[in-house]
């Protein structure tokens, strides 16, 4: 099935406008690229990014359109949506003269390709990380299995992969993991494949929870050998007394830096003097905050591993 991808350009601050105006006639499934929409939502979420691609923001540049998908024998379609631009333009000519741009998308079953993207990722010496389609795939390492495209955490970035190198080396049989920002699970899958006995996963997003139990459970593991929990160990005291109230042997913290800074405080309520604490998400530029920050939480920095631009720490409670 060959389909076109339709794009309509406009002027920032009206692109919702002409998006109303698309599915009032009956389109659906629009995608709209707008630079001011993605600017207001890093600012909105400026404490969750050290991190924005420059590339990306290049090609945000003054955009401003809606982009619809018709099937290449879709000529009822595409009349209509000549009809929907030409009322548009006489109602509104001052939003940009709402030029249309065909394209001829190749022919591709588009409900597998997108899994193109998420190839077998062998990490450290011993673990890979597998989408859940690959899961049967013959391998001498142990398996991380996750629905990849459902939330952060698939194995691919610098800082996820730091942590899982780190593990191979500290994750001792029968050790207890506690995982903070835990994300689609994979750290603490990981953990367990490298042969805890137990983890816990916690993350503010509620919908990570789900997406993390879901996860484990492709790997084979449920309560009690992990547990996701929603909540934030800083603002809910409780919470907070509760999982503190646990024995950990690791704890995995793969954020960003500001949050990490936010959390240094309450860490050493979860470490015992033997537990080890490894930090991630952290750029180049951040990592002297961030050590400042747990050194002052009273933690003593054991190791620091590179990758790219990013840091990760290896650090426990500063010994008396």
């Amino acid at each position: 099935m060959a389909w076109l991808e339709m794009t309509v350009s406009t002027l920032p601050g009206t692109i919702e406008d002409v998006a109303a105006a698309f599915t009032a006639a009956g389109f659906s499934d629009l995608v709209l690229e707008d630079q001011a929409e993605f600017e207001d939502f890093l600012e909105d979420n400026k404490a969750y990014w050290d991190y924005i691609d420059e590339e990306l923001q290049q090609k945000l540049q003054g955009l401003s359109c809606v982009k619809l998908y018709l099937e290449t024998t879709d000529t009822t379609g595409m009349e209509r949506l000549k009809n929907t631009l030409a009322a548009l333009r006489q109602a509104h000519g001052d939003w940009g003269g709402l030029e249309l741009d065909c394209k001829l998308l190749p022919d591709t079953d588009w409900e597998e390709s997108w899994k193109e993207n998420y190839p077998p990722q062998p990490i450290g010496q011993s673990l890979i990380v597998l989408p859940y389609w690959q899961a049967d795939l013959e391998t001498d390492r142990k398996k991380v299995i996750l629905d990849p495209g459902l939330t952060f955490g698939t194995g691919a970035h610098p800082s996820t992969q730091m942590v899982m190198e780190f593990m191979e080396q500290l994750v001792t049989p029968g050790c207890q993991c506690l995982d903070l920002g835990s994300g689609s699970g994979i750290l603490s899958i990981a953990a367990l494949r490298l042969g805890a006995s137990c983890a816990i996963g916690v993350d503010i997003d509620p919908k990570a929870e789900d997406i993390a139990r879901e996860n484990a459970a492709y790997n084979g593991f449920s309560a009690p050998e992990f547990t996701a929990i929603t909540g934030n160990v800083t603002e809910d005291k409780a919470m907070m007394a509760r999982l503190a109230a646990g024995s950990y042997d690791m704890v995995l913290v793969n954020i960003v830096a500001d949050v990490i800074i936010g959390l240094s405080p309450v860490l050493p309520h979860f470490l015992r003097e033997s537990s080890l604490l490894l930090c991630s998400g952290i750029l180049d530029s951040r990592l002297q905050d961030v050590t400042a920050a747990l050194q002052q939480a009273g933690l003593e920095i054991l190791d620091i591993h590179a990758k790219e631009d990013w840091r990760s720490i290896c650090a426990r409670r500063k010994r008396s």
